[in-house]
Formats: structure tokens, C-alpha cells, sequence
């Protein structure tokens, strides 16, 4: 019952006569013909399926398929090529012109006629596309004029650019080798120059593989080290840095020429000379053969280093002998490098003279030959030798001598400009001037421990804020020294152990004995708290105590 309902519900909806389809132009492209579908029979036929709707009359053959249909032709697709849009900056004002496809179509579709051209149409198409063929050739040569022009606009730059003197950016030392000295950690105290601790740790690495060389009766010679001390370091290592290593202690090693040394290099024979590097060492007490031990390779490093830092004095002394006032520091009293001095850009350690094997007489012409073998030649071998002689002896092009280089001069101390000085009494200069120069040296002067306590020093004021809060929060006129210094760990923005903020505890009471002090109970400190002093006048006394202490 349902399904008879439901077929009688699209029975219904179905519309009564089915429309047809106004009739559908042929494609221009024959097609074969094809016999007429015919209706099948709604009464003879069972199913249910629409009826294709009767053709056109008239029409003997159906329509091409809907695929085919919707296919265009290629002269419908056709467009003119121009080679420039007619829109652009380049071709303006220049009309379309029209294809001669499309003037075909539209003729045929006129007169409905197959497609072929008349005489008439040949003669138009023909000027059409010269004229657009015209009009192309002049684009081009427009276009290749403006890239002429662009072409000239470019090179009469480029020797202004070229003109410039190139800047030395190139040859400059990368930033982590010239601000070395910056990046130090821990106390500011006489840093070498990077490239000054980078010869120290190749003398420490060559004195290694001396020592072992040495130490089982073996020649150290310079090719041996050399790989040693790279693979070491993963640096090269040439002898321009044994020169060096020779110059700042000159009685570390002894350096001769040597042949008939036994080695393993390939391609080294016993009869070369070679650099032979043998380490000065004190005779033992008992006879014996020394050995590099290894308190006498630390004993050497130190002395090696200790030499490097008495080399940068020498140009950190030159350097406070040129300012304005000079500055005199006694060498055993300087611990710091001066503020202005910069460490990194000291001059590299010139190499000394490292001994060359012998020159030996090489005969490299003609003349030399024939001079040597005279008497041991025949007559017609030395006819030939006089005549290569001859050949080799023309004069020839002189080289061009090089330009020498100028020499760099050395670097100078900035100075203040006499126009921004203007003004300016000479008497108010000179007494800025004796004091900064004072604060200098009160600051290179400076040892270790009262470098540290200059920095409590400026601590301490923000620390006596924090203590005073703190006892505010807890409400209790006396804390012990734990309790305090575990609450101020965790409220100071500066972060220390609770054993460094005891220190600044202490120096807290011994300057100010009438604002904190300390109590010991038993095994206990107890920290008492003046809350009703004004914390303005404490902040200003600290600060009073620390220009004092620094020298002011």
C-alpha cells in the first residue's frame, strides 16, 4: 500500500506534457550523419522512464552531443598578439585590431556562406597585419631604447660606488677578539688580550708535547710539534707563533738546524735540515738527565704568563704617560688596566728570528753549468750550453716595482674639541681633570677585597629598604639572622645566597651600629631594628660612606 501511494504521489507530480526544447544550432564542424532516435513506446514499454522529446521539424539529424556543443572554435578562440597590452605605460593610445579570423567568421555567419576569402578580404588582411607588424617593430626599438637608457643610468653609478675607499670591515678582527677583555667574568683585574691568551695556550701546548718527546730521548723537531700542538688546539700553529713564543721568553727553548734526524713525515728525508726544538732545563742536583715534569710545566706556564702581562704593562705605561694629566702607577701597586685603555687592540708580539738551514749553491742557468763543468764536458756539449747561454742572458722587461704601504700611525687618546670646551675656565679644567685622573688611579690601585666591599657598599641601600619592610611585615622588634636573611633572599631583586646577604648584614651593623644591630643569644644572632629613624637620612649616610670608601 505504501509503495503504491508513493508512486501515485510522483505520478502526480508529474508534470503533463513534457516541454520541449527550442531547436539547437548545428556546429560549425560537419558531423556524420546519424538516423533519427526514435520514442520508445510508453504502451508497449513496462518502465517509468521520461521520453526523449521529438526533434525539430525539418531537422532529418540530432545535435551533436553537449560536450561537443560546448567546445568553441579556433577562430572564436583567436586574439590578436599585439606585444604590448593596450593598457599599458609602455604602448599608449594604440587601437585593437581586429583579427582577421574573427572578420572571417563574422562574414560567413553573414552571408552563410563555407569560409574562404575573396580577394578583397586578402587585400585588407594583408595591410592589417602589416600595419600591426608596424606597430610591434616600433615598440621594440622603444622598448630597447628604454633599456639603453636604464643600461647608461647604471653604470654611471657604478663608478661612483666603485670610487668609494673600501672600508677595512674585511680585515677587522671578528667582535668576541676585540672586546675580549669586556666579557670577562668575575673581578676586573689585568686581562690579557685575547690574542695574547691564545700564544699562551699554544706555549702551553707545545710545552706538552716537548716535554713528552723530550721525557723518552726523542728529538723534538718542529714538525712533530706542529701536529701535536693542532690537534690540540684545532689551530693552526706555524713558525711565525714559535718566533713569538721565542720573544716573550727567549730561555724556554733552544733552536737549531739540524739534518739527519729520523722522522716519519712522508716525503722527508734524513739528509733535510729541520728545526729542532730542545727545552733549557736546570741540571738535576744528583746528575741526572733532566725531565719536564710536571711542576716544571706549570712553573714555566706561569712564568710565561706573568711575562705577557709585563708586556701589556709596557704599552698600558706609554698609554698613561700620554694623557692629559700623565698618570704614574708603580707597577707593584697596579691591579687594574686603565678605564680608556683598550686591552684588545695591543699590538701583536713581533716574531723573532728563528735559525734557517745553510744555503747550499743550486746551479739554475746555463752560464753556472758550463762555469762548473768545463773540464768535464765535450767541445760540442759545451758549444751548446755557451749558445743557451747566450739565449738566456737577453735582456728582459723590468717588473714594476710595488708601491710600499704607508704605515699606520699610532692610535691616540681621544681628546675633548676646543669648540665644545668653549667657554670654560682653564682653572675649573684642570681641577676636573686632577680629579678624574685621581679617581683613575684610586681604581687601578684597587685590590680585590676592597673591590668587593665597594660593591656591598652599593648594595646596601636598596638592602636596608628590604630589611625595614621586612620587620615592618612581621611585626616583631627583634628576627634572628636566618629568619632576616631568608626573607630578604626572597624580596631582593639581586640574587644571592643567604651566606653572601649575612656578609651584607654585617657590614649593615658595622656602619650603622645605632640603626641595626646585632645580638648573640646562646648558639643565635638575633638582628634588632630601629623602625622609627627616618630611612631617608640612613639611605644618605650609606651613600656619603660609599664615595668616601671609593676615593672621592
Amino acid at each position: 500500500m505504501e509503495q503504491r501511494r508513493v508512486t501515485d504521489f510522483f505520478a502526480r507530480r508529474r508534470p503533463g506534457p513534457p516541454r520541449i526544447a527550442p531547436p539547437k544550432l548545428a556546429c560549425r564542424t560537419p558531423s556524420p550523419a546519424r538516423p533519427a532516435l526514435r520514442a520508445p513506446d510508453s504502451a508497449t514499454s513496462g518502465s517509468r522512464k521520461r521520453a526523449r522529446p521529438p526533434a525539430a521539424p525539418g531537422r532529418d539529424q540530432a545535435g551533436p552531443p553537449a560536450r561537443r556543443r560546448l567546445r568553441l572554435s579556433v577562430d572564436e578562440v583567436s586574439s590578436p598578439s599585439t606585444p604590448e597590452a593596450p593598457d599599458s605605460p609602455e604602448a599608449p593610445d594604440i587601437p585593437a585590431c581586429p583579427s582577421p579570423g574573427q572578420k572571417i567568421k563574422k562574414s560567413t555567419l553573414a552571408a552563410g556562406q563555407p569560409p574562404h576569402l575573396t580577394s578583397a578580404q586578402d587585400q585588407d588582411t594583408i595591410s592589417e597585419l602589416a600595419s600591426c607588424l608596424q606597430r610591434a617593430r616600433e615598440l621594440g626599438a622603444r622598448v630597447r631604447a628604454l633599456k639603453a637608457s636604464a643600461q647608461d643610468a647604471g653604470e654611471s653609478c657604478t663608478p661612483e660606488a666603485e670610487g668609494r675607499p673600501e672600508e677595512p670591515c674585511g680585515e677587522k678582527a671578528p667582535a668576541y677578539q676585540r672586546f675580549h677583555a669586556l666579557a670577562q667574568p668575575g673581578l676586573p683585574g689585568l686581562v690579557l688580550p685575547y690574542k695574547y691568551q691564545v700564544l699562551a695556550e699554544m706555549f702551553r701546548s707545545m710545552d706538552t708535547i716537548v716535554g713528552m718527546l723530550h721525557n723518552r730521548s726523542e728529538t723534538p723537531t718542529f714538525a712533530k710539534v706542529q701536529r701535536g700542538v693542532q690537534d690540540m688546539m684545532r689551530r693552526r700553529f706555524e713558525e711565525r707563533n714559535v718566533g713569538q713564543i721565542k720573544t716573550v721568553y727567549p730561555a724556554s727553548y733552544r733552536f737549531r738546524q739540524e739534518r739527519s734526524v729520523p722522522t716519519f713525515k712522508d716525503g722527508a728525508r734524513r739528509s733535510d735540515y729541520q728545526l729542532t726544538i730542545e727545552p733549557l732545563l736546570e741540571q738535576e742536583a744528583d746528575g741526572a738527565a733532566p725531565q719536564l715534569t710536571a711542576s716544571r710545566l706549570l712553573q714555566r706556564r706561569q712564568i710565561f704568563s706573568q711575562k705577557l702581562v709585563e708586556h701589556v704593562k709596557e704599552h698600558h705605561k706609554a698609554f698613561l704617560a700620554s694623557l692629559s694629566p700623565p698618570i704614574v702607577v708603580p707597577e707593584d701597586q697596579l691591579t687594574r688596566w686603565h678605564p680608556r685603555f683598550n686591552v684588545d687592540e695591543v699590538p701583536d708580539i713581533e716574531p723573532a728570528a728563528l735559525p734557517q738551514p745553510p744555503a747550499t749553491e743550486k746551479l739554475t742557468t746555463a752560464q753556472e753549468v758550463l762555469a762548473r763543468a768545463r773540464n768535464l764536458i765535450s767541445p760540442r756539449m759545451e758549444k751548446a750550453l755557451s749558445q743557451l747561454a747566450l739565449r738566456s742572458a737577453a735582456p728582459s722587461s723590468p717588473g714594476s716595482p710595488r708601491p710600499a704601504l704607508p704605515a699606520t700611525p699610532p692610535a691616540t687618546p681621544p681628546a675633548a674639541s676646543p669648540s665644545a670646551l668653549k667657554g670654560v675656565s682653564q682653572d675649573l679644567l684642570e681641577r676636573i681633570r686632577a680629579k678624574e685622573a685621581q679617581k683613575q688611579l684610586a681604581q687601578m690601585t684597587r685590590c680585590p677585597e676592597q673591590e668587593q666591599r665597594l660593591q656591598r657598599l652599593e648594595r646596601l641601600p636598596e638592602l636596608a629598604r628590604v630589611l625595614r619592610s621586612v620587620f615592618v611585615s612581621e611585626r616583631k622588634p627583634a628576627l634572628s639572622m636566618e629568619v632576616a636573611c631568608a626573607r630578604m633572599v626572597g624580596s631582593c631583586r639581586t640574587i644571592m645566597s643567604p651566606g653572601e646577604m649575612e656578609k651584607h648584614l654585617l657590614l649593615l651593623s658595622e656602619l650603622l651600629p645605632d640603626w641595626l644591630s646585632l645580638h648573640r643569644i646562646r648558639t643565635d644572632t638575633y638582628v634588632k631594628l630601629d623602625k622609627a629613624a627616618d630611612l631617608a637620612h640612613i639611605t644618605a649616610r650609606l651613600a656619603h660612606q660609599t664615595r668616601a670608601e671609593e676615593g672621592l
